[in-house]
């Protein structure tokens, strides 16, 4: 197959607007939002966050096999994200607060879940179907990943600096706004860059049986395990921040700086990881970048007396390593979907963005666990006094649960396919 055109990997790695932002900022703000804006108590709180994505652990395979069945990916795009940037703006739309407002939230957000299904899952699925060659995978998919990285760190430093400027209950509605605006650029954005990419068409009907297809992939078992357990950790650390910064660092502005060391590595270091890629190979690049991420999220339990210099710095070679851990996982699925059966890469596709939703959604509902447990208070105002214990597992949530979980599922790594 031709090597892809600048046209199609910019266009398809501009869809990763949608993703870095619905990924980002509700994993970001929804916990802190529900807790100290609407007086909802943390374990609950974890729990609103985790039960619509939880919907799409089941939705997700189906959407894959509808698409799959359909035969073209791009009127799923528009759809999709189009509705997802409109239920977006209306998440952080809510009035009130207590259990009224976090039932609102709840159904919001389980709709705006669906919604981004219909999105993110052709969206992935079309990776395996722009290019059947080893390595242009690779350099599609880094190109998919710094434009995550770009993504990620305008909507997860700019959407608590745009809560923070306007205020309130109505800096959280104009937060919303402004993000449902980046989507629908996102969206329109991969539509039209990626006019005339292959696809390939499978009209068979889905069935119950067909979702269990790729969990009996042994390859696709374990590298959706390694990815989802992973994802937990990253889910974790991501609603930490707000957390971390305002009772570890005793500074809520500081979230900007620590999000904009995370992720502005990742803008830089994709020629390095792909070139570590092509030298000893995509599998070892992931050990390599998720044992850095650990090293670096585990030095993070000093922040309480480094300066903040060094947090930064510190943060900033965990950013160096989630972005290997990013790109080596996504540049590997093609890779097993096509060894199978690429006919059906929505469904494969279905199945693995239903085992990131899912990680990334325990992520929060873990940290909230962590919060309760050690005795964090929630409010309306955000300005309670919390205790030792409620700092602490803000700082263990952050650190130790993340670190843990990157390198804990990497002997499930499946032997990486042979480059064709």
């Amino acid at each position: 197959m031709q090597p892809t055109t600048t046209r199609v990997r910019a266009g398809y790695a501009l869809g990763s607007l949608v993703t870095g932002a619905f990924g980002t900022v509700p994993g970001l703000l929804l916990l802190p939002y529900l807790t100290d804006s609407l007086a909802v108590p943390a374990a609950v709180a974890g729990a609103l966050v985790l039960v619509p994505k939880a919907w799409d652990v089941l939705f997700n395979p189906v959407a894959g096999r509808i698409s799959d069945r359909v035969g073209a990916r791009r009127p799923f795009l528009l759809g999709g994200g189009a509705a997802t940037a409109a239920l977006f703006a209306a998440l952080f739309a809510g009035v009130g607060d207590g259990w009224g407002a976090a039932a609102y939230v709840a159904a919001v957000f389980l709709l705006c879940a669906t919604a981004y299904a219909f999105f993110q899952v052709p969206y992935v699925a079309m990776a395996a179907e722009i290019t059947d060659d080893y390595h242009e995978r690779t350099r599609l998919l880094a190109w998919r990943v710094a434009v995550l990285a770009l993504a990620i760190l305008v909507s997860g430093a700019g959407a608590p600096a745009v809560r923070d400027l306007v205020g309130g209950a109505d800096g959280y509605r104009v937060m919303g706004v402004a993000v449902g605006a980046l989507i629908l650029v996102g969206t329109l954005a991969s539509v039209v860059g990626t006019r005339g990419a292959p696809v390939r068409r499978d009209p068979a009907a889905p069935s119950a049986r067909d979702f269990l297809v790729a969990l009996r992939v042994r390859a696709f078992r374990r590298l959706l395990a390694v990815f989802s357990v992973q994802a937990v950790g990253l889910g974790a650390m991501l609603a930490g921040v707000d957390y971390f910064a305002r009772l570890v660092l005793g500074d809520r502005s500081a979230q900007t700086a620590l999000f904009a060391a995370f992720v502005g590595p990742a803008l830089l270091v994709m020629p390095l990881w792909q070139r570590v890629g092509r030298r000893v190979g995509k599998r070892t690049g992931l050990v390599v970048a998720s044992a850095l991420f650990a090293v670096a999220a585990a030095g993070l339990g000093a922040a309480g007396v480094l300066p903040g210099a060094a947090v930064v710095a510190v943060m900033a070679v965990a950013g160096v390593g989630y972005a290997g851990m990013q790109v080596f996982p996504m540049a590997m699925l093609p890779d097993v979907i096509s060894s199978v059966d690429g006919r059906r890469a929505g469904l494969f596709s279905g199945v693995w963005t239903a085992g990131e939703t899912l990680g990334l959604a325990l992520g929060p509902g873990a940290y909230g666990v962590v919060l309760a447990v050690g005795g964090y208070a929630a409010s309306t105002s955000g300005d309670v006094t919390q205790t030792s214990g409620a700092v602490l597992a803000a700082l263990v949530g952050f650190t130790a649960l993340p670190a843990l979980l990157a390198v804990l599922p990497l002997p499930l790594l499946p032997r990486e396919e042979t480059p064709r």
